[in-house]
């Protein structure tokens, strides 16, 4: 199992005096509080799709709390959930945490989005285009170096398009490039999120109107004490499920060296005991007997019906 590590940033408990806290975007719930500063939402969304701010299309919050449905949901994923007027839905996720088969759960929640639209007996036609975006603080595609990709319903040849309803962002911290004098505003936006230090950020405000009043809010929720104790518990909440992955983990490794030749003698045995199992199981079926008697006396005759049995 892979170890879910925390950025270094959020390794410890905030030491620095009051006046320079601030608080991370990359913490789930800063990131859902940003979200529902209505001018910060529209410049990060026109980011994502490459449009005018100013002409973006209004936007609604919806529910976007988890619900806790199976084993791997305990510690509960905070996202943001976003519904344009004509319909069109966008899932917003800030994950730290190096999750296992993250591409799966995506496509399960993106189908949950897109057909949780319907309503029994309402036709398909009303189906709006849906959009997860993943923004992580690790590696997904640890093979190149592009940080911002977007996918889509291709045919594998042609390139043509399937359909436009279904987009999967994926925006991966940890490869942003070396800055450049000139940038796109995803990027300017993957900078901000990825920042630190309260200084990183007053710089990144610098680059962009709405950049600057995510950072004023930043300022206003770092300030507020119940905002400040929610965040801190869920910083908390996510050292203690990595302390505890990571301890089972290595009590999980140190019992396998302890005990894993007994065991690795003993599934060999069953494994062998079964493989014999199946194939008298297939000769008495097929009236083979006499390759069933000869097989029990003769180990290399035996390993020829294993090949011819494929087992």
């Amino acid at each position: 199992m892979s170890k879910r590590r925390l950025p270094k940033s959020h390794q410890k408990q905030h030491t620095a005096p009051d006046e320079n806290f601030i608080m991370l975007p990359t913490v789930d719930f800063c990131f859902k509080e940003l979200m529902k500063n209505e001018k910060v939402r529209k410049g990060f969304i026109a980011a994502l799709l490459n449009e005018n701010p100013e002409i973006l299309e209004e936007t609604e919050l919806l529910s976007g709390e988890l619900p806790r449905e199976y084993e791997d949901e305990k510690l509960g994923i905070l996202d943001v959930l976003v519904r344009f007027r004509n319909g069109k839905r966008m899932n917003l996720e800030m994950q730290v945490l190096t999750f296992d088969y993250w591409q799966e759960r995506v496509l399960f929640y993106l189908g949950k989005v897109f057909t949780g639209q319907l309503k029994k007996g309402e036709p398909y036609s009303i189906l709006q285009k849906c959009v997860h975006v993943s923004i992580l603080d690790f590696q997904q595609f640890p093979e190149d170096h592009t940080c911002f990709r977007s996918f889509h319903l291709r045919e594998d040849v042609s390139g043509q398009l399937y359909s436009d309803k279904l987009e999967i962002i994926v925006m991966e911290l940890p490869k942003l490039p070396p800055k450049a004098r000139t940038e796109k505003e995803v990027i300017k936006w993957m900078r901000f999120f990825n920042c630190k230090r309260k200084e990183d950020f007053i710089k990144m405000a610098e680059t962009d109107t709405y950049i600057e009043e995510a950072y004023r809010e930043l300022e206003r929720l770092s300030a507020d004490e119940s905002h400040r104790l929610e965040y801190e518990a869920r910083e908390k909440a996510l050292r203690d499920y990595i302390t505890l992955m990571e301890s089972a983990n290595n009590r999980g490794m140190a019992k396998g060296m302890e005990k894993g030749m007994e065991k690795g003698m003993e599934k060999g045995m069953a494994e062998g005991e079964e493989r014999v199992n199946r194939l008298n199981r297939l000769l008495l079926a097929s009236q083979r007997y006499d390759d069933l008697e000869k097989s029990a006396h003769d180990t290399e005759y035996q390993k020829q019906l294993f090949e011819e049995f494929h087992l």
